[in-house]
């Protein structure tokens, strides 16, 4: 029998949040060719059926399919708010065989997609790879068996498949820790001959990985920070966490995100310990996560400096120094285009330029919300800095 505090993990989405995620399913995602490849207009349900049925017929069975992030946030928010990344959650089991199998299945199943006309014949899964695959990642070790496939979008809406045997950590802060459960309204979609409406819809679960369902979804919809077991956390983590500030998120807690941030200053420089990789990074970051909100790119690498700046521990002088010179030229070329009259942030005049960054800090530290909630502070203890294994991706 469940234990309560397992059952605090799920919660049953109410009609009007089915219904959102049904709009979500059913729209038309641009997958976008390079070169003389065509843009695939992808409609979510459809992939999600594709990829299912030329897998199960390589004799990989999906034991569960979920939503996740950003859009699985927005379906379960009061408020309208945007979202980047499709990421769709494929339960399989893997092994080293598989890991190859399911990147077949998926090339394959954009030739489903190609618009008619289109001479598939000649067409292999090297040139589909190459066309329309953003990024792979593969992952094996003792707790981590997964991969994940990123179709490219020129928008930034890049649909993420995630095939997931099994994994460690699955989110880093409460808001993004959302999964929802696809399978009943799967199976809605398959069966049922009455359109969905408020006295017939299927009765579908989310899960907040984060532990407490309630408290995951009072943090997003109040905007609060908050994680559990930070040392599980990698260095895309600072980015995100500047992501959140710069959106009038804040933290639970004052003191214990100051320890957050220096632990999670040191995994960025762990993951990311280069120069050139750390700019590759951030410009990719900037790329996928601010389409068409060029003020907020600046402001973002206004946060991250000073997060940097105050946080980091884990640097020599120079190198630190070349982060911050880095993130400042990022910064002045960001509002250069802007072709604002502002002036731009170095290490000798923070005080100069017109975003008053005194009273951001301020404010992206007390929020007036969150003074009536207490937290639970064992929920943000930070340990200290342990040796990090780190995974290896390919």
């Amino acid at each position: 029998m469940a234990s309560t505090d397992s059952l605090k993990r799920f919660q049953v989405l109410s009609y009007e949040q089915v219904q959102r995620l049904d709009e979500v399913l059913q729209d038309v995602v641009p997958i976008h060719g390079r070169g003389n490849f065509p843009t695939l207009e992808v409609n979510l349900k459809d992939l999600i059926k594709v990829v299912r049925r030329t897998l199960e017929a390589e004799g990989v069975q999906v034991r569960s399919l979920r939503l996740n992030g950003g859009a699985a946030s927005y379906i379960l928010s009061t408020e309208h708010q945007s979202y980047n990344d499709l990421d769709l959650i494929f339960g399989v089991n893997l092994s080293e065989q598989t890991f190859s199998k399911v990147k077949d299945a998926v090339l394959d199943s954009l030739l489903h997609f190609l618009p008619e006309g289109v001479s598939k014949d000649r067409i292999t899964q090297g040139s589909l790879k190459d066309a329309y695959v953003q990024k792979m990642v593969k992952v094996c070790n003792e707790s981590d068996r997964w991969s994940l496939i990123s179709l490219s979008n020129n928008r930034g809406k890049n649909v993420e498949l995630k095939f997931v045997d099994s994994m460690r950590r699955q989110f880093e802060f409460s808001v993004d820790s959302f999964q929802i459960i696809l399978d009943s309204l799967l199976l809605f979609y398959e069966y049922s001959e009455i359109p969905m409406n408020r006295n017939f819809y299927p009765t579908v679960i989310g899960e907040s990985v984060f532990g407490d369902f309630d408290e995951a979804l009072f943090h997003l919809r109040n905007k609060i920070i908050a994680t559990r077991n930070p040392e599980e956390i990698r260095g895309g983590g600072l980015l995100k966490y500047c992501n959140l500030l710069v959106r009038d998120y804040s933290p639970a807690s004052y003191e214990q995100i100051k320890q957050l941030e220096r632990y999670m200053c040191s995994r960025f420089f762990i993951d990311f310990s280069d120069l050139p990789q750390q700019q590759q990074k951030l410009e990719s970051y900037l790329t996928n996560h601010f389409i068409g909100e060029e003020q907020s790119k600046y402001e973002y690498l206004i946060i991250l400096r000073r997060v940097v700046d105050e946080s980091t521990v884990c640097l020599m002088g120079h190198e630190r120094r070349q982060t911050l010179k880095l993130i400042t030229s990022l910064a002045e070329q960001i509002q250069c285009n802007n072709n604002n009259n502002v002036t731009y942030i170095t290490p000798h005049n923070h005080h100069h330029h017109q975003h008053n960054y005194a009273y951001s800090y301020q404010q992206l530290y007390y929020n007036n919300t969150y003074q009536h909630h207490t937290p639970n502070l064992n929920s943000y203890y930070v340990p200290p800095y342990p040796n990090a294994n780190w995974l290896q991706c390919a």
